[in-house]
């Protein structure tokens, strides 16, 4: 998917944060997210530029903006750190942030370049299929216990699945979740 030997290669960060939001409030914490449990998404950003050995990393931040406003503060400190921030705005029964992420995904299949997508979400997963594809790597990065049966189905074709906790650290503290661990990771001295 690269345009010769000596060609850059791009990763596009596609990031779902209400999904992410959501799951790590309601599903992991069971309320919203303090400031110090939030994801430190500098740390998604490098995680992307290492995950396939690309060489520039695009990052895309999908934002709800339907009710006529931006969360300022966060739009900016999202600039900072390399991210492009993308406000969508529609319809109350139209889930723009869904549909822009859909988008996208299908505008990256006439492109080269790896893509990884933070979401766990099934809405995504005809577009992430339509995109794996020999020389293209593509990955999903979130809580793979929450992650979507129709995206986990995709690792068969190629899909890499990603946690955002242990594969990208960006997290400060340790999330209380309850999940599957691989033996060759499991380290006793953390639960006694």
């Amino acid at each position: 998917m690269t345009d010769g030997p000596d060609a850059r290669r791009t990763t596009y960060l596609l990031v779902d944060g209400e999904n992410i939001d959501a799951t790590l409030g309601g599903s992991i914490l069971g309320a919203r997210p303090a400031p110090e449990q939030r994801p430190r998404w500098e740390k998604v950003l490098e995680f992307a530029r290492t995950a396939f050995g690309g060489d520039d990393v695009v990052g895309l931040f999908f934002l709800d903006a339907s009710n006529g406003t931006m969360p300022m503060s966060f739009v900016q400190a999202l600039l900072a750190i390399g991210f492009r921030p993308i406000p969508l705005a529609g319809a109350p029964t139209e889930k723009v942030v869904d549909i822009g992420i859909q988008r996208t995904l299908e505008a990256l299949a006439e492109r080269p370049g790896d893509v990884l997508l933070a979401s766990h979400d099934s809405d995504f997963a005809s577009q992430v299929a339509g995109l794996l594809a020999p020389g293209r790597n593509v990955g999903v990065l979130g809580f793979r216990e929450f992650t979507s049966t129709s995206l986990q189905h995709l690792t068969e074709g190629g899909l890499h699945l990603f946690d955002l906790e242990t594969d990208a650290r960006a997290f400060t503290v340790v999330l209380p979740r309850v999940r599957i661990i691989p033996l060759a990771e499991f380290d006793p001295t953390a639960y006694l």
